[in-house]
């Protein structure tokens, strides 16, 4: 082999070789076209269906495994703290602590002496204490075996501080305080005033809690008694007579006085005296708004009742007293003003009980 054919072998490798690294770089130089493209493309979403992914703040558990609301009302749960609450026997706690399992979520009444016993810590006063008092106590015995006790106290049932509310009420009966409650806080409890309520309300206090402070307080024996318009607490006239209730206080709502008209009458029913002991005949036929047309007014009946007795009658003509011809009379609490028709003034025969029976079930007017 000559050396001139050995040169153009020489050059004809080289000439190879330029050419494929001049192809290749075309090759990569050049875009793909879409249907060789060596990965698939993904469609693209609408922004309502894009996936959502869990941020640091949101859970990625499913959702029966993800933390629920404590939607329990505060009697289901293991206790409740009412700041200022003050402990007396009867109240029911509960002690919570990780440190002390011995004592922990287990119910303690507190005795009739005002006291308690669990195990670690013994026998503790609690009655006048608040929660927060009795915390601070239970933590410092069980520092002597545990370094850091890390206690709460709730109360799971209050018994200490009971009040009576008697009388024209929504929910007679016996109510806890659970705190400070005012005068008008323990009537609402009490599901408020009936519409046949007086403005007058009683206060009986046993005489450890002091005198009730009031103008009409009384003393009788172990007791201090008052009597609060509450009609001067709504009108805000007399806002200091919203007197702080205080446990075992015994409140009366009496009945309010009334006097009935019935008959015929423009407006009959029941008409409440408004602390008032008596009301004149020409007034409360003002409040009925007086006679109707047919009315037999001079044949008028009042329906008094006598302690025991039964009730009396007594005629008044009411024309000759509404005319000014008569005296006015005063009707007293509990009398039945009975207007007859003129149509049957001539023959009454209304018994008296059928009268009496038309007065119930009549509307109560204020």
């Amino acid at each position: 082999m000559t050396v001139i054919h050995q040169v153009n072998i020489f050059a004809g490798r080289i000439h190879t070789r330029v050419w494929r690294c001049v192809m290749w770089g075309l090759l990569v130089a050049l875009p793909l076209p879409a249907q060789v493209a060596t990965t698939e493309q993904q469609p693209v979403l609408p922004a309502e269906q894009q996936p959502v992914l869990p941020t640091e703040q949101q859970s990625v558990l499913p959702t029966e495994q993800q933390p629920q609301p404590d939607q329990r009302t505060p009697a289901q749960r293991p206790g409740r703290r009412l700041a200022g609450y003050v402990l007396g026997p009867g109240d029911e706690l509960v002690i919570m602590s990780v440190h002390a399992p011995e004592i922990a979520n287990k119910p303690i009444a507190i005795t009739n002496s005002g006291d308690f016993t669990v195990p670690m810590i013994g026998r503790i006063e609690a009655a006048g204490k608040t929660l927060e008092q009795l915390q601070t106590e239970v933590e410092e015995r069980l520092k002597t075996y545990i370094k850091e006790p890390d206690v709460a106290i709730n109360v799971s049932k209050m018994r200490s501080q009971p009040v009576s509310v008697f009388g024209a009420v929504g929910a007679p009966g016996v109510h806890q305080l659970e705190g400070n409650k005012t005068l008008i806080e323990v009537l609402s409890m009490a599901g408020g005033l009936k519409s046949d309520a007086g403005s007058r309300v009683r206060i009986t206090r046993k005489s450890e809690w002091g005198v009730i402070p009031h103008s009409s307080a009384r003393t009788d024996g172990d007791y201090s008694i008052a009597e609060v318009d509450v009609r001067t607490i709504e009108d805000a006239s007399r806002p200091n007579d919203n007197l702080q209730i205080y446990p075992y206080d015994v409140i009366t709502v009496p009945r309010a006085e009334i006097v009935y008209v019935i008959g015929d009458v423009k407006k009959s029913g029941g008409f409440m005296l408004n602390d008032r002991r008596s009301i004149s005949l020409i007034e409360i036929m003002a409040r009925a708004e007086g006679l109707n047309p047919t009315a037999s007014g001079k044949d008028a009946q009042i329906i008094r009742p006598v302690p025991g007795a039964n009730r009396i009658q007594i005629p008044v003509n009411l024309r000759d007293v509404l005319a000014g011809k008569k005296k006015d009379v005063m009707l007293q609490p509990d009398d039945i003003l009975y207007v007859p028709n003129s149509y049957a003034k001539s023959a009454f025969k209304r018994t008296l009980d059928s009268v009496i029976q038309m007065s119930t079930g009549r509307v109560i007017y204020r």
